[in-house]
């Protein structure tokens, strides 16, 4: 039994009526991911990336500048950038070449995914050390049940797309990848869901590492139980919006300076 209806969430959903109108929608989320972001620690100096595709020319995304606090990012901070990786529109000049390396061809390879997140957030880049994929340990962890792939070629910074493409390669139809040895990344059909399921990724890697931790063996839930949880309680794609909801609530109430 679902926690609640899908069609239920999706009627819960904003609609928007014009194409600016969502753009501008897409904007306000974006930003307010990062502030999201920040407050959560996942800010590592520089790195780390959010995007979201322009509704009107989907070969462009909207990301945030090089080298700007996530934690002062407003609307007006927002960058457009082309295929090609010009900054296209935006009152900042830098762009991470990373984050173009890595979105741009994510973008390309799935024109299902609206938004792409990416952070070296503490427990993602330890986890991304052992190879490994999570495993079912939790009601949560549920959600990413053979819906995450791992990428495996660790070559240093990401510079070139041709990386990116094997990213993208990796993460394949799934929510979610393990990058080795960096972190991890994840996609959704909105901002919201995408940053919902990196919040969520990152605290079942930490519950994971904690349990293992205890020197017990963690006892996984079975694979029918798994699939189920996660196509009908917690890893479908309204499931990972609707969670979003409270962080994004709290982040507007605490930082009403976002929108500008």
């Amino acid at each position: 039994m679902p926690v609640a209806n899908p069609k239920h969430l999706e009627a819960m959903m904003p609609k928007r009526e014009s194409i600016e109108e969502e753009r501008t929608y897409r904007k306000q989320q974006l930003a307010a991911a990062f502030r999201v972001f920040g407050k959560f620690g996942f800010s590592e100096g520089v790195a780390g990336h959010i995007t979201v595709r322009d509704p009107e020319d989907e070969h462009k995304f909207w990301v945030n500048p090089f080298g700007l606090s996530f934690n002062r990012i407003t609307v007006s901070d927002l960058i457009l950038v082309d295929g090609e990786g010009k900054i296209v529109e935006g009152k900042h000049s830098m762009l991470n070449q990373a984050a173009f390396a890595i979105h741009s061809r994510v973008h390309a390879a799935r024109p299902d995914v609206v938004a792409a997140a990416h952070a070296h957030s503490l427990y993602g880049k330890t986890w991304s050390t052992l190879g490994r994929l999570l495993d079912p340990l939790t009601q949560d962890a549920c959600a990413f049940y053979d819906d995450h792939g791992l990428y495996e070629e660790y070559t240093g910074v990401v510079l070139d797309t041709s990386e990116g493409d094997r990213i993208a390669k990796a993460l394949g139809d799934k929510k979610a990848a393990i990058l080795k040895n960096h972190g991890h990344l994840t996609v959704g059909g909105t901002v919201e869901e995408a940053t919902w399921w990196f919040i969520c990724m990152e605290r079942c890697f930490q519950s994971q590492i904690m349990a293992e931790q205890t020197g017990i063996k963690p006892q996984p839930i079975d694979h029918d139980t798994a699939l189920n949880t996660r196509n009908n309680e917690v890893g479908f794609p309204i499931a990972g919006w609707f969670n979003y909801q409270p962080i994004y609530q709290d982040i507007v109430d605490a930082c009403p300076d976002v929108f500008n």
